[in-house]
């Protein structure tokens, strides 16, 4: 009960960023998706630190800097170049394949067993999203595929490191994200100032929407997301991640009218069972024993012990 729980509430995080896309449409200033990040992290991440007044120390120093950078300084761009190169369906598809780096990566860096279970499901779960997402008229660029694909990779590594360097003596799983989120933040600053600068004009709706990723789809997220890494697999934390293109999905049917036909419910009940199959850990089978018996010679009949015995028995 505790690890469904745990699940549950892991899994707010992905769903939670599944509204990332309607927000950005719909409420925020067009062409600033950069400066949308920065602000999701880096004012976040301040309060986090204020609220637990928790500071890593010694090498948590470095390691909250690298994990910030991939969990946020570099997927946010990387996110965005590919949505902006590709139709969002292919951008959301190659976001998926993040499980399926995950069941690498925790081969080769937390050395478990490769699980054959986790990486079909993971591709099953690339495929109830592709169907979902995807339509017929989508094309493909380089650039896009690229920075998808480097996405999943560096959101991957994120996870893999996060699991593997667990968390600081002493500080919580929000100051863990605080300062994740702020080393994500500074390192976007520069970027996004040169890249994008300020929005010309923020108004109230945009600043709901600021606000809304901010606090929600930053502190609160990301504090659960790093809990949950700490007590699950950290396979089944990266399927979460496919909850997001659904909810994104699913907002769009609802709030704008785009529609889902038989093709995109059998891609979200394919989708939703990968993720389901992604918190099973299937058993590994025991080699069955036989006893031990150790076959000794009768004296009087010069015969094995046991079959001797048996004879005199008459069984």
């Amino acid at each position: 009960m505790d690890k469904l729980r745990t699940t549950l509430l892991t899994a707010i995080a992905p769903a939670t960023w599944g509204t990332t896309y309607i927000v950005t449409t719909e409420m925020l200033p067009d062409g600033h998706p950069l400066f949308a990040s920065l602000v999701r992290a880096l004012p976040a991440g301040l309060v986090a630190i204020a609220l637990t007044r928790a500071r890593p120390t010694g090498a948590w120093w470095w390691k909250s800097a690298v994990l910030g950078v991939l969990n946020i300084g570099a997927f946010f761009p990387l996110l965005f170049v590919a949505a902006y190169h590709l139709p969002g369906g292919v951008a959301a598809t190659l976001g998926a394949a993040q499980p399926l780096v995950v069941a690498i990566l925790v081969v080769v860096i937390l050395r478990e067993s490769f699980s054959a279970w986790r990486l079909w499901w993971g591709i099953v779960g690339i495929i109830g999203v592709a169907l979902v997402v995807l339509r017929s008229t989508a094309t493909l660029d380089a650039v896009g595929v690229l920075a998808g694909l480097l996405s999943a990779v560096s959101m991957g590594f994120g996870v893999t490191l996060t699991k593997k360097w667990g968390r600081a003596a002493g500080v919580p799983a929000m100051g863990l994200a605080g300062w994740q989120l702020t080393a994500g933040g500074l390192f976007l600053l520069p970027v996004t100032l040169l890249v994008e600068g300020v929005p010309v004009t923020i108004d109230v709706t945009a600043l709901a929407g600021y606000a809304w990723l901010g606090l929600v789809g930053g502190l609160l997220t990301y504090t659960l997301w790093f809990s949950g890494i700490a007590r699950l697999p950290a396979a089944s934390v990266a399927v979460l991640g496919l909850l997001s293109p659904l909810v994104a999905a699913g907002l769009g049917a609802l709030l704008l009218g785009q529609t889902l036909g038989v093709v995109q419910m059998v891609g979200f009940a394919l989708a939703l069972a990968a993720i389901a199959a992604g918190q099973v850990t299937p058993r590994k089978k025991t080699p069955s024993r036989t006893p031990n018996i150790t076959q000794t010679t009768d004296p009087d009949t010069n015969r094995p012990a046991l079959l001797a015995a048996r004879t005199r028995t008459g069984s």
